[in-house]
């Protein structure tokens, strides 16, 4: 989730700054002089939009290292580290992926992994999933956030996320010119309202466009979870491991579970959600025994 968040935030961060930064500069008025030049915005709002996406994405690995407080383990301090490093190493070879960081941070259960490249990721888990799980179930964890690094997911969410770009700033400046025209009535160039309304505009659509790239998240958990049970030979290892993160012993779900598993995510606020519910998880486990 950590992982997912930041992206998104630093995203939309950058993409805003570039957006301003280019409009004072005047690159957006030249789009709107002489009317509305279609074909020059959807370029300008191309250019704009892939480049804060991966901008992003380059600079996911220190953003995480400095919002999570996380420590690489450089030298091994203790065996636990020790385990850690090996087991991450060994998953690495079996996902032929480059040796990614290994790091930890502090914090209640979870792990995540980031970085621009396959072949130089970070991998990072918290002191509570280490306090929490045994050596079977961190290692299913681990397996997970390795097979986000081999099916390139940073990288895909990054292009995914680009084209919403590219449609948020499109659309942004579009709605911003008419209400510059028709409301506020500027006749030459454009005016105030234009910028008031595009930079409000990036804010709302960039929230409602976070809903697609927020599905292609759920289904890369799924994904990355199978990529777990594979990396183990066996699903039952990330089932467990789930079912600690939910607070269940490991086994078949309660039917008690299965409803209450998604009310803190029911309606509207389930389309925002970066991860799918933990029961429908090991169901998708469940059924690749």
């Amino acid at each position: 989730m950590k992982r997912v968040l930041l992206f998104f935030a630093t995203n939309l961060a950058v993409m805003l700054v570039l957006s301003i930064v280019l409009n004072v500069l005047g690159v957006g008025r030249l789009l709107t002089e002489s009317g509305l030049d279609v074909t020059g915005l959807l370029l300008f709002a191309l250019v704009i939009g892939f480049v804060g996406s991966f901008i992003s994405l380059l600079i996911s690995k220190p953003m995480a290292k400095w919002t999570t407080g996380t420590r690489v383990i450089g030298s091994p301090r203790n065996s636990t580290e020790q385990w850690l490093v090996d087991t991450v190493r060994d998953l690495a070879h079996r996902a032929e992926i480059g040796m990614p960081q290994v790091a930890i941070f502090e914090g209640a259960p979870n792990a995540f992994a980031t970085g621009a490249f396959k072949n130089s990721a970070l991998v990072a888990v918290s002191t509570g999933l280490l306090q929490s799980m045994n050596a079977e179930e961190i290692k299913a964890v681990l397996g997970h956030e390795v097979s986000h690094i081999g099916n390139g997911d940073m990288v895909t969410l990054t292009l995914i996320q680009g084209v919403v770009n590219t449609f948020v700033i499109f659309f942004a400046c579009v709605v911003g010119y008419l209400v510059d025209k028709i409301v506020f009535r500027t006749e030459r160039g454009v005016g105030p309202g234009f910028y008031v309304t595009v930079i409000a505009c990036d804010i709302v659509f960039g929230i409602l466009a976070s809903i697609s790239v927020a599905y292609f998240s759920r289904q890369r958990e799924f994904r990355a979870d199978a990529g777990s049970a594979d990396l183990l030979a066996s699903p039952q290892p990330m089932i467990n491991a789930l079912a600690r993160l939910g607070g269940l012993a490991p086994g078949e779900l309660p039917q008690s579970f299965k409803a209450s598993g998604i009310t803190d995510k029911a309606g509207w606020l389930a389309l925002f959600s970066t991860h799918p519910p933990i029961d429908r998880r090991i169901a998708e486990l469940q059924g690749l025994r």
